[in-house]
């Protein structure tokens, strides 16, 4: 190929990216949005009530932006989008403020509410996959995923957008942790860093399967674990300990873990 042919090539492909809603666009726009919801996390400060509700015109023109350029846009939806989305966000942030909550009572460090807000990679992963899950529910598939790449790259977690979480979630630490797309997480359950709820396969011909495992209510998953498969559940009330390998179900109230030369034990 010829060095005009190169660029020429590139330039078209460019043209076509400027199209897009680029990363840097969308994640500023979530960490604003963040700040908005949870003043902990803002990094700005407002005169008076009239300059907040400028902020917000300002959140759903900056919104309205990301939605003219995403691909395959149907313009007649934008307004139902917004609408939807951010007549979401109080029962986001009520779900959220549970999870900070479920944090700050599931870590004995935690001093303070506003710690968890501030400091935890947890807090900031699972506002981003709320808000995530929320735009993925109307279809808005890679702004979504450049919101969850954003707190992967910030706090090491991994969580589809997809994924059904409910409330009152805790991630304690964090660091390492992957929720796959198909995966479904129950209320009041707690996970440390390093667990996978993942796949066993990983065919593209299965894309559209049920790939991930059913995590039930009340549920406790330690460092380490490893839960696969769309088949796999596990009960409501169960505690699977560290670097537990799982792909088969778990009945309810059941304590899964290693005892010695590496014997798995359920009990």
């Amino acid at each position: 190929m010829s060095s005009d042919a190169f660029l020429e090539t590139l330039f078209r492909e460019h043209q076509q990216a400027a199209r897009c809603p680029s990363p840097a666009l969308v994640a500023d726009f979530f960490n604003r949005l963040l700040g908005f919801l949870f003043p902990d996390t803002s990094t700005k400060t407002y005169s008076d009530e009239d300059a907040f509700r400028a902020a917000y015109s300002k959140l759903e023109t900056d919104f309205r932006y990301i939605l003219s350029r995403r691909l395959n846009r149907i313009a007649s939806e934008d307004d139902a989008i917004l609408r939807h989305f951010f007549g979401s966000l109080p029962e986001i942030r009520d779900m959220l403020l549970e999870d900070i909550q479920a944090m700050y009572d599931g870590d004995p460090a935690a001093k303070s509410l506003t710690e968890v807000v501030r400091t935890y990679p947890g807090f900031y992963a699972i506002a981003s996959h709320r808000i995530a899950h929320c735009l993925t529910e109307k279809g808005l598939h890679l702004i979504a995923r450049i919101i969850a790449s954003n707190a992967h790259s910030k706090t090491g977690i991994d969580i589809h957008p997809s994924a059904r979480i409910g409330r009152h979630f805790c991630i304690d630490h964090g660091t390492g942790i992957v929720i796959g797309e198909t995966t479904r997480i129950g209320e009041h359950v707690k996970i440390y860093q390093g667990v996978t709820l993942g796949a066993l396969s990983v065919r593209k011909e299965d894309a559209s399967k049920k790939r991930h495992p059913d995590i039930g209510n009340h549920v406790v998953i330690y460092a380490g674990a490893t839960i696969l498969g769309g088949q796999t559940a596990v009960g409501d009330h169960s505690v699977i300990g560290g670097n537990v390998w799982i792909t088969e179900s778990v009945a309810p109230h059941s304590k899964i873990y290693y005892r010695g030369h590496g014997e798995e034990v359920s009990g």
